[in-house]
């Protein structure tokens, strides 16, 4: 596999895992509430057009599928570590460990749902864009599938992860998307900085 390739699957894999850590965290960023795994989120997303783009639909899908399987193993390891019996001596940090990871099994299913839903839909729509203009306006593809799968990312996680823990739940989701559209614009160089040179043939069959 080429470095290139490995360092989308090895970012995406772990932005994927640490995301379900972090989520727990809620962040105030100039009067806007979002989870502390918004940038890890967002960057799933361009790792998941990326490998659309340089390697296909399938290769995609494949990533998908590896950052599924890597989440629900880190969580299942999460849990296990949680039940084994702590030192005496260090009781402190196991209320540490529940605290900051106890609910990572809720948060673990929201990621997971939201995670399936959107990436599948981010996919489908990034190659029906990338067909319907010939390959054509890569900037279109990108943020137009990203804009609209973060739309469903934002609203299942939120819902799922954070209904009756959060004073406005619709202001998290509204500030969550908010951010994750700004994050989204700024990744669009960097899609076409690392994709340069690349012509898609899948985009020119009408297939």
């Amino acid at each position: 596999m080429e470095i290139k390739r490995m360092l989308i699957y090895a970012l995406f894999i772990t932005s994927l895992v640490v995301a379900n850590v972090v989520a727990g965290k809620v962040l105030n960023l100039w009067g806007l509430e979002v989870p502390g795994a918004f940038l890890l989120y967002a960057f799933t997303f361009l790792a998941t057009d990326l490998t659309s783009e340089l390697y296909g639909k399938k290769e995609a899908q494949k990533l998908v599928f590896t950052g599924f399987v890597a989440s629900v193993f880190a969580s299942i390891m999460i849990f296990l570590t949680q039940l084994l019996p702590v030192a005496p001596f260090a009781a402190h940090v196991q209320e540490a460990y529940e605290v900051l990871l106890g609910a990572n099994f809720r948060f673990v299913a929201a990621s997971m749902i939201a995670y399936y839903a959107s990436q599948t839909w981010d996919i489908w729509f990034f190659h029906k864009l990338g067909k319907a203009t010939k390959g054509k306006h890569k900037w279109l593809r990108n943020n137009a599938s990203t804009a609209t799968s973060q739309l469903i990312d934002t609203v299942i996680f939120i819902t799922i992860a954070f209904l009756g823990a959060v004073p406005n739940l619709l202001w998290m989701v509204v500030s969550q998307y908010i951010v994750k559209l700004g994050v989204a614009a700024v990744d669009t160089p960097v899609f076409y900085l690392l994709t340069k040179g690349v012509k898609n043939k899948a985009f020119e069959s009408s297939e």
